[in-house]
């Protein structure tokens, strides 16, 4: 069963080495493999050519869609588990997309690698697959909340985030728009029972100057509630940008 993955500015596989931008491994050398498709819609989703193809209705803010074919490259588990292996990095992060929609692929392919801790970047909403779940070591979970345009119940599943927030390989990384996304965290927080120090608080922005902007009144409120505050690195170091 062949990976669908993301591609880069020249057409190949979104697969590269670069430092983790967000979350609690931020600053960390990792190889990255982007998945393609996305069961949700965030309207300001930066990586929209993922999934937001000719033809889908759902909102994005910039009103583009994407032609599924230069955006989609297929590789078989092998040939993801060779690129992998050929780069430096030996910290493998899975992001898309929603990586848990190829979980059987994944399992496959992770199980052809020797020597890495691997990452899966998921929006929460996909119970863990029994093959993939014992080769991950850390899951950056991001619920979306109501400012990302997706339905509650679609991105918010009570099971899921009850599972979530019991996991100790979870991490919980909220993308903040405006201080009203933080009562939702406070609200999500306290119904689950989610550790304070398990949250990071990461600003929207795709330029430096948004998240500078947004990172001054996020850090107090992280403060005030021993959340944690994410920036994003590589957006700093390389602009908004594929395959960093």
């Amino acid at each position: 069963m062949p990976l669908v993955l993301a591609t880069d500015d020249d057409g190949g596989p979104e697969i590269f080495a670069s430092v983790q931008g967000e979350g609690p491994s931020m600053g960390v050398p990792c190889t990255f493999v982007r998945l393609s498709r996305c069961n949700l819609a965030c309207i300001w989703c930066d990586t929209a050519y993922t999934w937001h193809f000719t033809g889908d209705e759902r909102p994005h803010r910039d009103g583009r869609t994407y032609e599924r074919k230069p955006n989609q490259f297929t590789l078989e588990e092998e040939d993801v588990a060779d690129r992998v292996t050929a780069l430096a990095p030996r910290r493998l992060v899975l992001t898309g997309g929603e990586p848990t929609l190829q979980a059987p692929a994944l399992a496959k392919m992770l199980s052809q690698l020797d020597g890495f801790g691997v990452e899966i970047e998921t929006n929460g909403t996909s119970p863990p697959y029994p093959a993939l779940d014992p080769l991950i070591d850390q899951y950056n979970v991001s619920p979306k909340l109501s400012h990302s345009g997706n339905p509650a119940e679609l991105a918010l599943v009570p099971e899921r985030l009850r599972h979530w927030a019991q996991e100790p390989r979870a991490f919980f990384k909220f993308v903040i728009s405006t201080p009203v996304d933080v009562a939702e965290v406070d609200a999500l927080v306290s119904e689950y029972g989610i550790e304070p120090g398990r949250v990071f608080l990461m600003p929207e922005g795709t330029d430096s100057a948004t998240l500078r902007e947004r990172e001054i009144w996020l850090t107090p409120l992280c403060i005030e509630r021993g959340y944690r505050l994410s920036d994003r690195l590589h957006i700093h170091l390389f602009g908004d940008t594929r395959g960093t």
